[in-house]
């Protein structure tokens, strides 16, 4: 019971040192600690540059594997300080791999945060009869029992730190396949903008047409499918942004960034530098140790030779490595090259729509310039949101417009509704409506403009008029004088085609009566004329009768 008692004692200590940041635990590399007990950036310069340079990779790669490829195609080794034994405090220089780095750009000390509590033991995977055994996981940042921030100096600010995560979060799942030839240009970079989920593309019509569809909730879960959208708008809308991007204009743009791989190589040659610096060290160190000793203790003499000798040897591999990675880098750009890089991108689109390009070039061309591409459909309508990651780390936000298969998928569907319904009120006609609805920007499903048997359907269909008024007669004229050609030929027992007709021979009198933009025919007769022109008509013999 005692022991038990001394345990919590001492665990309530340590949180509460813990509680004041006062707990150190192991320091990750790039800090020491000082023997006040501060915790302050690594004293030497190539530790620190190196550690920074790790920060400042994944900001351009945006992946740990990117930064981890880097490191690995300049041979860039990580520091370490030994924490035990007779070498403690010494700087060692490891391999780089891919869970060292992942853990740096996860630890929020980088950000001068202090934090205890970020790892819980699982007991489940414990070894009988070790206690201090087991798997450790990283808990969620609001499960952390302790957090201070800004307590030291930091490589990366706070800001930095919480984007980082985010960007590894985003990460995973990354792999976008290979290009596969079919028509569909985004086919392994496009992903769910609903669940962040990749979309499959789906083929119809011998292969000629695709779709992108999200069915993996509804496949695994058995949950509603999350969206599609036809892969002919969209990937014609991409198409237009890489296309824009290798314009002449982007180009100039991207010849400027030029500056930064200057800025790139040059820290790379400091390090080189470091590196190089720090060998010429060793080996002078063992030369002075061979010519310190007493040439009589041979047996030590041959030892530090032997010293000597492996210094010199590892600085001069180093400098063989050195003039290697130099013949490896590309040369600057001068002014003819520069200029010929103008002239192709003016060359850009024609090659693109060229017969002699695949598909799978120009797939290959958009995994080049694109890391992936987000797609949210709003709701079921014809708006939606195009989010675009590109190579280098920029990312972009675009509206598109996708043809829908109804009206009624459309976001103002009864904003358009009664704007056709008031326009009707008004006597305009269909064609005249159209017309105006194109020129207020809307756009009708599958279609780029309106079309006056589009308005046509749609009147009758949602019942948006009360009715021509070449029908209804609904129109300013003198009552029993004045008839519409519908109510004419019925009281003259005749068809309405036949009505037009006497009309335009002069048998029938009338006027041209207008309501908006419409002509109306007013047939000027009374009931008396109308019961004596339908005697002489009847009076006729029936083969020259225009009945109905």
């Amino acid at each position: 019971m005692a022991n038990v008692q001394l345990k919590a004692r001492m665990h309530e200590g340590r949180r509460a040192k813990a509680a004041r940041g006062e707990l150190i635990i192991g320091l990750p590399r790039g800090y020491v600690l000082r023997p006040s007990g501060e915790v302050a950036l690594d004293p030497d310069e190539q530790v620190r540059s190196t550690v920074q340079l790790v920060f400042d990779v994944f900001e351009r790669r945006r992946s740990v594997h990117g930064v981890l490829q880097y490191l690995v195609d300049h041979d860039i080794q990580l520091p370490d300080r030994v924490r035990s034994g007779p070498d403690k405090g010494e700087v060692r220089w490891n391999r780089p791999n891919q869970a060292t780095i992942g853990d740096m750009l996860r630890h929020p000390a980088y950000a001068g945060a202090y934090v205890y509590g970020r790892r819980r033991m699982e007991r489940r995977y414990q070894v009988p009869d070790k206690p201090h055994s087991g798997r450790r996981f990283i808990r969620a940042p609001e499960q952390w029992a302790v957090l201070r921030r800004d307590c030291w100096p930091g490589y990366i600010d706070w800001e930095t730190y919480a984007r980082n995560q985010e960007q590894m979060a985003s990460n995973r799942s990354k792999h976008n396949g290979v290009p596969r030839g079919g028509p569909a240009l985004l086919g392994g970079i496009i992903r769910c903008g609903q669940c962040g989920r990749r979309m499959s593309v789906g083929y119809h019509n011998n292969g000629r047409e695709a779709r992108y569809l999200c069915w993996q909730v509804a496949t695994t879960f058995g949950g509603p499918r999350c969206q599609s959208v036809s892969a002919q708008p969209l990937d014609s809308f991409v198409a237009e942004l890489i296309l824009a991007a290798l314009a002449p204009s982007a180009i100039e743009v991207s010849l400027q960034l030029a500056e930064d791989i200057d800025i790139e190589r040059a820290a790379r040659q400091r390090n080189w530098a470091q590196r190089l610096e720090r060998a010429r060290y060793e080996t002078t160190l063992a030369r002075r140790r061979y010519e310190a000793v007493d040439p009589e203790n041979r047996l030590v003499a041959r030892t530090l030779e032997r010293d000597w000798e492996a210094a010199l040897a590892a600085e001069q591999a180093l400098q063989a490595e050195h003039a290697r990675e130099l013949a490896r880098q590309p040369t600057r750009l001068d002014a003819a090259e520069m200029e010929a890089i103008r002239r192709l991108a003016a060359d850009v689109p024609a090659l693109w729509h060229a017969s002699t390009t695949t598909p799978a070039d120009r797939q290959m061309i958009a995994r080049l310039m694109l890391e992936r591409v987000a797609v949210r459909v709003d709701g079921n309508s014809e708006h939606v949101e195009v989010t675009c990651d590109w190579a280098g780390g920029v990312q972009t936000h675009h509206a598109l417009i996708r043809p829908v298969q109804r009206f009624e998928q459309l976001r103002g569907f009864d904003q358009l509704l009664t704007t056709i319904r008031d326009l009707r009120r008004q006597g305009r006609s269909a064609a005249v409506i159209a017309e105006q609805l194109n020129a207020a920007g809307w756009r009708p499903p599958k279609r780029q403009a309106f079309e006056a048997s589009m308005i046509q359907r749609l009147i009758f269909r949602h019942k948006l008029s009360e009715g021509r008024p070449i029908w209804t007669g609904n129109v300013e004229r003198e009552a029993g004088a004045e008839w519409t050609l519908h109510e004419a030929a019925a009281r003259l027992g005749i068809h309405r085609h036949t009505a037009y007709q006497w009309v335009r021979q002069g048998r029938l009198p009338a006027r041209v009566a207008t309501r908006g933009d419409q002509r109306i025919w007013l047939v000027q007769m009374t009931e008396a004329e109308f019961d004596q022109l339908r005697q002489s008509n009847e009076a006729r013999p029936d083969h020259s009768r225009n009945l109905m």
